[in-house]
């Protein structure tokens, strides 16, 4: 696949899109340290903060959810890449506050080792009262498969949002890790390609799949899924993906749930909506009630064709918290 991106000098790649961000975001975001996305408008010291980490290249996520009712930092990495632990530790230094800061970790190797490292130096250096948690809620080897084996894919969003809310509320660390541990309990992910990316800093083909070729479970760096198949339709598709997600959380007859249809970056509109059809009337089969359904670019890989559903169980206290307000650069309500 030859690479065509309006791109500089490919070592600059971060650098320059985080510039631009700030460009076009600078009402609700700023620069600290490089590679630090903050909220411009700082969280009142008595609320609970919250941090993430994970490398650029999959915007608008992580930075793209730095605001009001989500996130207080984003640490960002380079392209599909982690930061290092140095720039986790200064972003969990900006925040310390007796109140509290919660990391949210996606479950991938770098930004597992970055967060526990990060997480004992800022023990030594006396910094306190922080929780985190781990997203891991990629169903493609299985759902009962051990957490190290499960990738976190765009879940941590959502979460992010329950927990934001949370926190913008005034509520204890104890409570906002609770309600990040209850949506984290009650999610599954599962991602469908069509057409892999190329890594914009060398043109390296991520993944390669034939014209006729689709694969359930390809992960967002082009990991294997669970195996390649023929295409097939839009409700063919979905039947197959939300048959395995619905058992995953085991979702019955009366239950609630919150739908993402989060395109991976070079599938259309149209089908992410046609895709989202089609998971209604398969939840409306099962007497499962769709109470939130969300389309669009969440967590993208660059050109990669196909989508991630993204499926959990909800109650009453995380659709309200859900339908708090927020303003960041991707999302505003």
């Amino acid at each position: 696949m030859v690479m065509k991106k309006f791109i500089n000098d490919p070592n600059n790649l971060t650098a320059e899109l985080l510039e631009g961000m700030l460009v076009a975001e600078g009402d609700l975001v700023k620069i600290e340290q490089e590679k630090l996305v903050c909220r411009k408008e700082e969280k009142a010291q008595d609320k609970v903060a919250v941090v993430t980490l994970g490398g650029a290249g999959h915007e608008p996520a992580l930075a793209g959810f730095v605001g009001k009712g989500m996130l207080d930092i984003s640490v960002v990495g380079d392209i599909f890449a982690a930061p290092g632990p140095g720039e986790v530790l200064e972003a969990l230094k900006i925040v310390n506050r007796d109140a509290g800061t919660l990391l949210v970790i996606l479950n991938h190797a770098g930004d597992v080792l970055s967060a526990t490292m990060a997480l004992e130096m800022a023990e030594a250096e006396g910094l306190k009262n922080i929780a985190s948690v781990n997203t891991h809620e990629d169903i493609a080897p299985g759902a009962d498969a051990p957490i190290e084996d499960r990738r976190g894919l765009v879940g941590c969003v959502p979460l992010i949002k329950v927990a934001g809310a949370a926190a913008e509320r005034g509520w204890s660390l104890e409570e906002v890790l609770r309600v990040a541990n209850k949506f984290n309990d009650n999610m599954a992910t599962l991602a469908v390609a069509l057409k892999g990316a190329t890594h914009p800093a060398n043109g390296m083909e991520i993944a390669v799949l034939g014209d006729d070729e689709m694969e359930i479970g390809m992960g967002q760096h082009g990991e294997a899924g669970t195996g390649r198949s023929k295409m097939l339709s839009a409700d063919a598709t979905t039947e197959k993906m939300l048959d395995r997600l619905v058992e995953a959380i085991k979702a019955q007859a009366g239950d609630k749930v919150l739908l993402l249809v989060n395109g991976s970056g070079a599938t259309t509109l149209m089908e992410m909506y046609i895709v989202a059809r089609a998971a209604k009337n398969f939840l409306k089969s099962k007497g499962i009630e769709l109470a939130v359904c969300k389309v669009g670019e969440i967590l993208t890989v660059q050109e990669t064709a196909g989508f991630q559903f993204l499926l959990a169980k909800v109650d009453d206290e995380i659709l309200d918290l859900w339908n708090d307000s927020c303003a960041t650069p991707a999302w505003r309500w």
